[in-house]
């Protein structure tokens, strides 16, 4: 399989898990703040700090067009958080939006350090 079909087909994957996160996310926590697009960069983070270590330990680099650029790229949402960022700005919630892009990066950047962290450790 072409790394061209292992990225689209791991892309589809992605959008739809950041689709139906965003969905259930929205049913239990509300739709008054972007907490889908929050909660999947995190996540997305966090599994791509992880992945990227087992893969160079597992010589797996072969799947990394279809697990980090298709289905983590598709998952993840920065698009996404810059549309949110902007329409809670725009709407007059300078501090909430402020708090939302600071939490986002430092979600996002704690979480690759967990997932790295996390997956150093087990290969310790």
């Amino acid at each position: 399989m072409t790394p061209l079909i292992q990225v689209a087909i791991g892309g589809a994957i992605g959008a739809s898990a950041r689709y139906l996160t965003g969905v259930g996310i929205a049913r239990v926590l509300g739709k008054g703040f972007p907490w889908g697009t929050l909660t999947v960069n995190f996540v997305g983070s966090v599994l791509m700090g992880v992945i990227i270590v087992v893969l160079a330990h597992e010589n797996g680099n072969k799947f990394a067009p279809f697990i980090m650029t298709g289905v983590l790229g598709g998952f993840t949402t920065y698009s996404a958080f810059s549309l949110d960022a902007m329409t809670i700005f725009e709407r007059g919630e300078i501090g909430l939006a402020a708090a939302y892009v600071i939490g986002t990066l430092v979600l996002a950047l704690g979480g690759i350090a967990l997932g790295l962290y996390a997956a150093r450790s087990f290969y310790a």
